[in-house]
């Protein structure tokens, strides 16, 4: 699990759903007959078919008609986007605190976009119901645990419309892309249109590129690091959907000694050398500590790689679509290409 939220499995926010009366109401106009439904834009939804998925639980979520009007976690939606599927509300981070979209928002305009919850624990259960959802979309980390869906309002919000959650971990990159054009196809995406096939070949050649660049300097460690004010955290590679595939193409990797959950070690920063590494991929999401504020923590800028030069953003939770995922790959690559070994 992406470590600089560390907290949302182990200490879930809370959140009120409030407007029992008017939440019950919206909750009957959902209930109503599938030829009946409006999506968000006032257009009846097609009816024509049944649709079903088979998600990552092995639950199936099923409808009379392919679903039009869709909520999803952010990063989620940002990779249906690029199959050209389109949903009317997001959770999760979206907008940043300058007003400019998360980078989880991806090619998104986000002005257009029905805000559930910007932040861990904020969803709001009437904002929703309000939509009159016809799917549900987000990812897993671990089984059965719905990325950004609040466990206090969970009951609730699964109440109102099919839900659809696909690993984000214990899969390798290839499989959640897999995973996700499969549920984008299902919902209408042409996955033969030359934007879907260009990008999956960038991403194919991409990872080629760093397959031989790993190969031609094995002796390059990485380490996958997260920076908080107190902690920095080193990730564990097979936790990740990323980090796995890398490993399998043969990046080497720190193997740090995980907590309970597996996913990490949270380190003091006084403790932040611990593990030698020539190449450091550091956490790039929104309430991360970035490399500008962290060279003031000495222990830090000590680093090998930091003063090596050698430190490269690393997007913790990736854009699950090919062409969101292909600079992924080149980037990491150009990196071992160009590093050095300093360990």
């Amino acid at each position: 699990m992406p470590n600089a939220r560390a907290s949302h499995l182990t200490r879930r926010g809370l959140l009120s759903a409030g407007g029992a009366v008017g939440l019950g109401v919206a909750l009957a106009a959902c209930g109503q007959d599938g030829k009946d439904k409006k999506n968000a834009s006032g257009k009846a939804a097609p009816t024509s078919g049944p649709w079903s998925f088979r998600d990552d639980r092995g639950q199936s979520a099923e409808s009379e008609y392919t679903p039009q009007n869709i909520v999803a976690f952010t990063g989620t939606a940002a990779a249906l986007f690029d199959y050209g599927i389109e949903v009317t509300g997001v959770f999760g981070p979206t907008k940043a605190a300058d007003g400019k979209p998360d980078v989880q928002a991806g090619d998104m305009d986000i002005t257009k976009l029905e805000i559930l919850g910007n932040v861990w624990g904020e969803f709001s259960v009437e904002k929703y119901a309000a939509l009159a959802p016809e799917l549900l979309v987000t990812d897993m980390w671990e089984k059965n645990a719905l990325w950004y869906v609040p466990d206090q309002s969970k009951d609730k919000i699964l109440k109102l419309a099919p839900s659809v959650a696909l690993w984000a971990a214990q899969i390798n990159m290839p499989g959640a892309l897999q995973r996700r054009a499969d549920l984008a196809e299902s919902l209408g995406a042409d996955m033969k249109a030359k934007k879907v096939t260009d990008a999956k070949a960038r991403f194919e050649k991409a990872a080629e590129r760093l397959r031989q660049a790993a190969k031609a300097k094995p002796n390059l460690k990485v380490l996958i690091g997260s920076g908080s004010q107190d902690l920095f955290y080193v990730s564990v590679p097979e936790m990740s959907a990323d980090t796995l595939y890398f490993r399998e193409l043969g990046v080497k990797f720190v193997e740090p000694k995980p907590n309970a959950q597996g996913f990490f070690e949270e380190l003091s920063w006084e403790n932040a050398g611990k593990y030698d590494a020539d190449i450091i991929i550091l956490d790039n999401r929104t309430g991360t500590l970035q490399p500008d504020t962290l060279k003031a923590k000495p222990t830090w800028a000590g680093l090998p790689a930091v003063k090596a030069g050698q430190v490269i953003p690393r997007v913790t939770e990736p854009i699950y679509s090919y062409a969101k995922c292909a600079p992924i790959l080149e980037d990491l690559a150009k990196a071992i290409e160009n590093a050095k070994k300093v360990s």
